[in-house]
């Protein structure tokens, strides 16, 4: 992923390019000062593939080093549990680190507030930009009393931005918001960024499968 970020193209990721790490590197390098934001410690997990090469390794673990973050490899995909050993052993190091974790944002602060220091504070952007049924959304949720929820921004999880083909690290770009969607069972407001498409994460049997509504409005299957 982080050669994609630098620029090598999908048919060449499988080979050796410390130069394109390099480059790629700034957009893990966002990551980690997004979560040393929060005033915890960061640990780095590297999923390590048959094609990675021990030189692209170590210039992660050193890269990473260089920002006080623990960085080591994983291989789940191929040994299961025990190839997960290095990550636990470097969490459970991490805990025992002085820790003082801040809020990200304000609880009662208001929706556009939230949602700008994501942007500006997570993504590294400038500016967002409301469309569509945004600011009626809005209008909708400050009218209900719903702003105290906390925001869930729904954004492709290729790029920092709202457009999957901007890599790397940008900076100063505008998010677009289309839509707010409260979930209130949840408890929190989903945020609609670009182009983006949601879908439920459901189970192999999803329970709606037993829920059933009789003739006479008896609801049965909720639980």
């Amino acid at each position: 992923a982080l050669k994609y970020n630098g620029g090598v193209a999908l048919k060449d990721l499988q080979t050796e390019n410390v130069e394109a790490l390099a480059q790629g590197f700034g957009n893990l390098k966002r990551h980690i000062h997004s979560m040393q934001s929060y005033g915890v410690p960061v640990v780095v997990a590297i999923n390590r593939f048959t094609s990675d090469t021990d030189a692209e390794i170590q210039f992660l673990i050193d890269a990473c080093a260089k920002l006080n973050v623990k960085a080591v490899t994983a291989t789940v995909w191929a040994d299961g549990g025990r190839g997960g050993l290095a990550v636990a052993d470097a969490v459970l190091a991490a805990l025992d680190q002085p820790a003082h974790f801040t809020r990200l944002y304000d609880p009662q602060s208001d929706v556009k507030t939230k949602i700008k220091t994501i942007v500006q504070k997570i993504y590294g952007g400038a500016d967002v930009d409301y469309e569509g049924k945004a600011n009626s959304a809005l209008r909708t949720i400050v009218k209900n009393g719903w702003q105290d929820l906390p925001v869930c921004m729904a954004k492709t999880q290729y790029s920092l931005t709202d457009n999957a083909k901007t890599l790397g690290a940008p900076e100063g770009f505008t998010i677009h918001v289309r839509d707010i969607i409260p979930k209130l069972g949840a408890g929190f407001l989903v945020v609609m960024t670009g182009s983006v498409l949601t879908m439920p994460g459901l189970p192999k049997v999803p329970a709606a499968l037993n829920m059933d509504v009789t003739d006479d409005g008896k609801i049965s299957g909720l639980f």
